[in-house]
């Protein structure tokens, strides 16, 4: 178990993905006005990376080193059509907004870098544990500045109203600059914590 608590802390908090690393922030920009479409979508990508990771774990003594790496993409590329598809069946509303967005979570530095680092030289489970948790830790990050986008941007949380009706919503916060300004605000924040908490 301090394997699997070890791996947590450290993709969610020293090592996350998105504000320790700076992976994977291209759908900070794309989908983080709406915190529905990027809850779903980060859960996605959690999925992915999680079954993507396990994968590559159980086939890795099978798979030629020549053809490792197009063998892994076409691994992620399998379990990113399979979350298309599902968000076609079951929530087409979010599978429109979200577009071509879902199809890019096959170029996510985050899911090859986590099954080619990790998945490559470690058993299954632990493999898995890994994807789902590095997933976490983008998840986080992109809720967080999700929820603050929304909140400024339209007055709402998950699509209702929550600010009140003089409340004069920040036309920045939707637009795609704001998303990297907030990614900027969450890591100086953290790194504050960081230090703070090494002292």
């Amino acid at each position: 178990m301090g394997k699997f608590k070890e791996i947590f802390l450290k993709n969610t908090w020293y090592e996350n993905p998105v504000f320790v690393l700076v992976l994977g922030i291209c759908s900070t920009l794309a989908v983080t006005n709406n915190l529905k479409n990027t809850f779903i979508m980060t859960i996605g990508v959690m999925l992915v990376t999680g079954f993507s990771n396990l994968t590559v774990s159980l086939l890795k003594n099978l798979i030629p080193s020549k053809v490792r790496m197009i063998t892994q993409v076409l691994i992620i590329s399998f379990y990113v059509i399979i979350v298309d598809i599902i968000l076609k069946a079951y929530l087409p509303d979010v599978s429109k907004a979200l577009g071509p967005y879902v199809g890019l979570i096959i170029t996510n530095c985050i899911i090859m870098g986590r099954a080619e680092a990790f998945a490559q030289s470690n058993p299954p489970l632990i493999s898995f544990w890994d994807g789902i948790t590095s997933g976490f830790g983008y998840m986080i990050v992109l809720v967080a500045i999700a929820f603050f986008r929304e909140l400024l941007g339209f007055g709402t949380i998950f699509g209702f109203k929550v600010m009140p009706e003089n409340f004069v919503t920040w036309t920045i916060m939707i637009m795609p600059p704001s998303a990297f300004f907030m990614l900027a605000l969450f890591i100086w924040i953290v790194k504050g914590f960081k230090k703070e908490g090494a002292k």
